[in-house]
């Protein structure tokens, strides 16, 4: 072997052993992350609902994949107040509930145009965040836990017989009609071309920017002196306190971005289905974000959307089963498998929890580093035998 021959290899080697450093480099830039996060959500619905073999294996949909990504938004700014702030609400169905009956009323009574719901909504929730934040925070602890609940509870309980002349009470909000878009684009309506086959509907479209700027905005937030706020405030709440921190003030903000999202959130939620379940301001739906969050992973950026797509995957599709067969067999396990859905969620909630903490997301941060340490390894022998190779020449 000439030494010609061994500089060749040498330099694989390297390459190899710095790829991994400049994609460690690379994925934690803003750019990089915003960007990865719109190429996932443009292939996301073809893959889910139209891909020739992967979406017949899941089953999936175009309006479960838009709902995921409106869930998404939720529960990443759910997190912002969780997983990075420490502060656990279960009343955060006032928010995504109020801000999609504040969308359907201004839609029936001012202006059916998307952005004016979104916004209307938005403005509502941001409202309601900090006059509920600026009354909970006095407390903490469960305590600040309960108080969320117990206002949430109210808000339901009033759209549900006092309000009823606006929530139209227990039916649900009704008669919602969605205008087009910038007065030109049906939402419902399919995209031509290629956007069409990738993308699905102008509704999924319209979706996945506010997701994308969702994940931007939380990203920024996250990495300002805001975001190192909110973590210190989740370590050790007396210490940054100590330093001269108004920490009361920072929880209130954090409360109030929170309730922003899930305004956004609940106004999409009106526009995509036309209609306001007073379910919608129920406790349960507090208590099916704090899951989501938690099973995907508190305290990551993208985990909580994993928990809200594997939550509303087993909700959504698992439970339509009839029956669990042994696969080329027919051989039935299980009768009505779908009605069990509640009960599959919790076995998976509990053991993802116990065998994983950090939920979804930690599984897959352990084989990334996994990966990464596996190829600096290859790259330090490759680089190693072909320093030996030229040395005996």
């Amino acid at each position: 072997m000439s030494e010609k021959d061994a500089n060749p290899s040498a330099k694989d080697a390297l390459v190899g052993g710095t790829l991994f450093g400049r994609w460690e480099k690379l994925r934690g830039r803003e750019g990089t992350v915003v960007g990865i996060t719109a190429i996932l959500v443009a292939v996301f619905p073809y893959l889910f609902a139209r891909a020739p073999v992967v979406s017949g294996f899941l089953q999936g949909y175009q309006s479960l994949a838009t709902l995921i990504l409106i869930w998404g938004i939720f529960a990443i700014g759910f997190d912002l107040l969780l997983g990075y702030t420490g502060l656990l609400s279960f009343g955060h169905a006032a928010f995504w509930g109020g801000a999609a009956y504040a969308a359907g009323i201004v839609a029936k009574n001012v202006s059916g145009d998307p952005i004016v719901m979104v916004v209307s909504g938005t403005l509502f929730a941001v409202l309601l965040a900090w006059v509920l934040g600026f009354l909970s925070l006095r407390r903490g602890g469960i305590y600040f836990s309960i108080l969320t609940l117990a206002f949430a509870q109210m808000f339901y309980y009033m759209a549900a017989s006092p309000l009823a002349f606006l929530t139209n009470g227990e039916n649900g909000l009704t008669g919602v009609e969605v205008g087009s878009f910038l007065g030109v684009i049906h939402l419902e309506a399919d995209i031509p071309s290629v956007g069409g086959m990738l993308l699905g509907t102008w509704l999924y479209a319209f979706v996945g920017v506010f997701f994308v700027g969702a994940v931007a905005v939380a990203y920024r937030i996250l990495n300002s002196p805001y975001g190192m706020v909110f973590r210190a405030i989740r370590e050790n709440e007396q210490r940054a306190e100590f330093v001269g921190l108004n920490v009361w003030r920072y929880k209130l903000m954090a409360f109030i971005i929170s309730g922003g999202f899930a305004g956004v959130a609940g106004s999409l939620f009106t526009i995509h289905g036309a209609y306001v379940p007073l379910q919608s301001l129920f406790w349960t739906e507090s208590g099916d974000i704090v899951v989501m969050t938690v099973l995907g992973g508190a305290g990551s950026m993208f985990g909580p959307v994993l928990g809200v797509g594997l939550y509303l995957y087993i909700e959504n599709i698992v439970s339509t089963i009839q029956a669990l067969t042994i696969p080329f067999t027919g051989i039935v396990l299980v009768r009505d498998f779908g009605f069990y859905w509640h009960l599959l969620l919790g076995v998976v909630f509990v053991v993802v929890v116990w065998v994983v903490p950090d939920g979804l997301w930690g599984i897959l941060n352990r084989l990334r580093e996994l990966t990464v340490d596996l190829g600096s390894k290859a790259a330090k022998r490759l680089r190693a035998r072909s320093e030996n190779g030229g040395g005996g020449q």
